[in-house]
């Protein structure tokens, strides 16, 4: 079995997802580069087609099915998984009472079940290793809440309670297992917010700005190497966690 560093990013083939796989490649490691556009996946595999550190493959994390042949295809080529990055995520956002019952599943399916598909798919393999990290991306709002995102909020806030338990149970097997918790980064989601809706959100983050893709990456990468921390939340945020209200 290889020794080099492999890295699976589900969720990666755009916004933060994106960043993070760049960074570990910088880094040395071979990538899988997970998404559920068949479009973007094609564009990955096209660009890198010469690439043996880079594997795009197609996955949706709500299909159990989906999953285990991902794992199993990175597992085929790279023979490990050193780290896991939990990215994929979808967002509707809507004042509950307005929230129909397909957009509810469809949050729940892929920001909180996809991630506990994509561990419990990965975990027994790393368990054989004695060694792995897990990191999930959740979101500031999963710790504080916001107005027309309670589903949101909701599966980020599950993923909380979900990379803590796992922390406690793989813990004894040299895994580690945290979480992310990014406020307002420049990405496709905040691109939809007009000039308004902007202006008030940096007014709320205290350092007056938006985050970047490449901050959050970082944190992953620091995250993969630092070996005595588990179970915890690192916000990313600006401090926008610390405002009131």
């Amino acid at each position: 079995m290889s020794h080099s560093r492999v890295c699976a990013v589900f969720g990666g083939t755009r916004g933060i997802g994106k960043a993070i796989s760049e960074r570990f490649l910088r880094e040395g490691f071979k990538v899988a580069v997970l998404g559920r556009d068949p479009e973007a996946i094609s564009k990955y595999q096209e660009k890198n087609v010469n690439e043996d550190r880079i594997l795009a493959l197609h996955c949706d994390v709500t299909s159990s099915t989906s999953v285990e042949d991902s794992v199993q295809s990175i597992l085929v080529k790279y023979g490990h998984i050193s780290v896991l990055v939990n990215c994929a995520g979808v967002n509707r956002d809507r004042l509950l009472l307005r929230t129909s019952m397909t957009d509810i599943n469809e949050q729940i399916n892929t920001n909180l079940t996809g991630t506990i598909l994509t561990c419990q798919a990965v975990v027994r393999h790393m368990i054989q290793n004695k060694s792995g990290s897990i990191i999930n991306i959740g979101s500031i709002v999963g710790l504080k809440g916001n107005q027309g995102q309670c589903v949101y909020s909701a599966t980020k806030a599950g993923l909380v309670g979900f990379t803590k338990s796992l922390a406690k149970e793989v813990a004894s097997r040299g895994i580690t297992v945290n979480l992310i918790a990014p406020g307002f980064i420049e990405t496709d989601m905040t691109a939809t917010l007009s000039s308004h809706q902007l202006d008030t959100v940096i007014k709320r983050i205290p350092l007056k700005k938006l985050g970047q893709p490449q901050e959050v990456a970082e944190v992953a990468m620091y995250l993969a190497g630092a070996s005595y921390i588990t179970g915890q939340v690192l916000c990313v945020d600006g401090g926008l966690g610390i405002s009131i209200p």
